[in-house]
């Protein structure tokens, strides 16, 4: 069951909010709209709405740093449920493209965060063994992931007392994609030493030893791989295998046979066509896939033949998250689907379709690929319409469809605009760009005003239009002595965490950047919101853009907002006269139940530590305890920390043997950083 924190009890807006989407859902509405203004705690008008219809929730979030917000607001919401964070693994891709212009191939390049991946892999398996699940994810939950009826087939259980070949047993492993090693244990890997096997699934960072007598399975223990403490036996566990992508033996034959025929086939076409490079082309690269595939089970780009291993037909959508929720006898979803900031994700969601589909039709007319090819792919918007469940829109600014939804039978806007804080929208003053004649005028007023904000220990979020501005301005303000750090799409995840958990906690004053500051950031120490070139009409500077951008300050009760115009355009007028409205009906609000507003105070902490490895943090932990000893004799502690390294090996203790090693490495980082005299030569030997 879902069962809420009671911590807090809904208040403002946010009982008739919930008791209006409760009723919508068992009326039969699919489509409903929170239209709530920031800061009215939204997230928990959804977090009740969840707790009452006890459904598996999929919350879809149009980037991966507010993704990671709403994992840990939820998380702290539902403290005994599960509550998993699905983005997409990659911290840099370039994706396989050709461009004809000028004969130019680009290969698939990609880096694969494995914390991230060991997340997804937590989040598939517990949709597969439980219904107390939310998830928030990222749009690319609408890509392509291995069937989930593949994915539990090669599901294995194993029981204290089962008989076991354990030469059958490690091969079994290899085949579910487990790495075998031979020193430290990560997730998706496995060893053997003696008796004993010892794996580590893809989703949790535990080690779990099966210790064998003879053909039997005598115990299972949990052992923490940092400490090589014993957690404790358990009689049973169940491991899923290391990849999303299963493909059984028969099933890979059978894959394997079409993707040669339709290999022919292309050939024969492009023969035909008298396209005699793009012939030797498809036929050189779809050979050496499958041999890569027939000798090893793996190719750089097999995604591109997921059709043939998932058994699809042509045209048939793809298994993504969505085929991991839970579904009625009817094969219809039986999970409610949350859209947060919906007026940008839904865009995104219908966009993504179309974009792939034309770079993968360029490949497979030059023969890079097979016209299955394009059957890797994400779900296009009405595939994705009919594989979630009941919807329901979170914006402060609904979009066009949202609306649209609105005026069916099976849709409905429901309002939230009064705070439980009492907080009213902020103040807005427009302050021209040129003063003077000069251009300048406006960064002199921010730094002006950011010191002001600074001295009562508040701070300032900074909007500008480009990437190149962010980091430009960032480097001025800092040569005027302001504390400021720059956030832009650029900035990898959980850098970016890192980056507005220092800004929260006041490591420093200033953070400026382009659209990242916008839909759903919870910072409510800043007090002031500078949006530079406000009267520069577009996509950043639109009505929706702009109320979004002015709700960053309104989690704080002297939140105000300059916007920095010479023209007032349609955008401006139409989101300053919105928040005046709001201000209107919260400050009559207020006066009639006698509210005093009050600044939001929120715990700082944030997912990023979560998503680091614990070994890292136990080095960091461990190199701290040792500085102060280091610094008065580095020769000693190196000796001890090496020969408590060659004691974990000579006893396979791999983990501990690796930590120390990483403590090792970290205190050489720290002398060659410090003023102390290098060590010796033959201590660095």
């Amino acid at each position: 069951m879902f069962r809420i924190s009671k911590e807090k009890t809904p208040a403002g807006d946010q009982p008739k909010a919930i008791a209006k989407l409760v009723e919508g859902l068992k009326s039969g509405m699919t489509n409903q709209t929170l239209h709530g203004a920031t800061g009215t705690g939204k997230t928990f008008t959804i977090a009740n709405v969840i707790q009452q219809v006890q459904k598996p929730t999929l919350v879809i979030a149009h980037n991966k740093t507010l993704a990671a917000q709403l994992a840990q607001e939820f998380r702290d919401m539902f403290p005994e449920n599960e509550v998993h964070y699905f983005v997409s693994y990659y911290d840099y891709f370039q994706p396989e493209a050709y461009m004809p212009a000028s004969d130019t191939y680009i290969e698939k390049e990609s880096m694969i965060n494995e914390e991230i991946d060991r997340l997804r892999h937590a989040s598939t398996q517990a949709l597969l063994t439980r219904r107390d699940v939310i998830i928030v994810a990222s749009v690319s939950c609408i890509y392509g992931l291995g069937s989930p009826a593949q994915y539990q087939k090669v599901l294995k259980t194993f029981h204290v007392g089962a008989e076991a070949n354990r030469a059958e047993l490690l091969r079994d492993f290899v085949n579910m994609y487990f790495e075998r090693v031979a020193g430290d244990l990560k997730p998706g890997s496995f060893r053997s030493v003696g008796n004993t096997i010892e794996v580590m699934p893809t989703s949790e960072r535990m080690i779990y030893r099966m210790n064998f007598r003879g053909p039997t399975i005598a115990s299972i223990t949990k052992i923490d791989p940092i400490t090589r403490a014993l957690v404790g036996d358990i009689e049973m566990f169940h491991l899923f295998p290391a990849k999303h992508f299963v493909t059984p033996e028969d099933e890979k034959d059978r894959a394997m046979k079409e993707i040669k025929e339709l290999m022919d086939k292309q050939v024969k076409k492009f023969k035909k066509e008298g396209k005699l490079i793009e012939a030797e082309r498809i036929k050189r690269r779809t050979e050496q896939d499958l041999a890569m595939i027939r000798e090893i089970g793996y190719c750089n780009g097999i995604e591109n033949y997921s059709m043939h291993f998932d058994g699809r037909s042509p045209g048939d959508a793809p298994s993504t998250l969505m085929s991991y929720f839970p579904r009625k006898e009817d094969g219809s979803p039986d999970f409610l689907t949350v859209i947060d900031e919906s007026h940008v994700t839904l865009p995104q969601l219908s966009a993504m379709y179309a974009g792939d589909q034309a770079r993968k039709k360029t490949l497979v007319d030059f023969g890079f690929r097979l016209p299955t090819a394009k059957d890797n792919r994400p779900l296009n918007y009405d595939e994705f319409l009919q594989n979630v469940g009941d919807m329901i829109y979170v914006s402060a600014t609904p979009g066009k469809i949202e609306k649209a939804h609105a005026d069916g039978e099976r849709g409905q806007i429901v309002d939230q605009i009064i705070r439980p804080t009492g907080l009213v929208d902020p103040e807005i003053s427009v302050h021209g760009v040129i003063e003077a004649g000069a251009y300048p005028g406006q960064i002199a007023h921010v730094i002006a005003e950011s010191e002001k904000v600074i001295a009562r220990n508040a701070r300032v979020l900074v909007t500008t239009l480009t990437k190149k501005m962010a980091e430009d301005l960032t480097d001025f303000l800092k040569k005027k002595g302001i504390k400021t750090e720059y956030i832009h799409s650029d900035v990898k995840t959980v850098d970016r965490i890192d980056i507005l958990t220092k800004f929260r906690k006041g490591i420093f004053d200033c953070l400026v950047g382009v659209n990242l500051l916008r839909e759903g950031l919870d910072l409510p120490e800043v007090e002031l919101v500078a949006i530079l070139d406000a009267d520069k009409q577009g996509f950043l500077r639109s009505e929706t853009a702009l109320i979004q951008t002015i709700g960053r300050a309104a989690r704080n009760v002297a939140g105000r907002v300059v916007l920095y115009a010479d023209v007032m355009t349609d955008s401006l007028n139409a989101a300053i006269g919105e928040t005046n409205r709001r201000r209107e009906i919260q400050t009559a609000y207020n006066t009639k139940h006698g509210i005093t507003p009050k600044t939001i105070i929120k715990e700082i902490k944030d997912i990023a530590s979560s998503m680091r490895t614990e070994h890292d943090n136990a080095v960091d932990d461990l190199v701290r305890l040792d500085i102060t000893r280091f610094q008065k004799d580095p020769e000693k502690v190196f000796a001890e920390k090496r020969a408590e390294m060659e004691a974990a090996v000579a006893e396979l203790d791999f983990e501990t043997a690796a930590l120390v090693r990483d403590q090792i490495h970290a205190l050489e980082a720290f002398e060659a950083t410090s003023k102390k005299k290098p060590r010796t030569k033959k201590a660095a030997e």
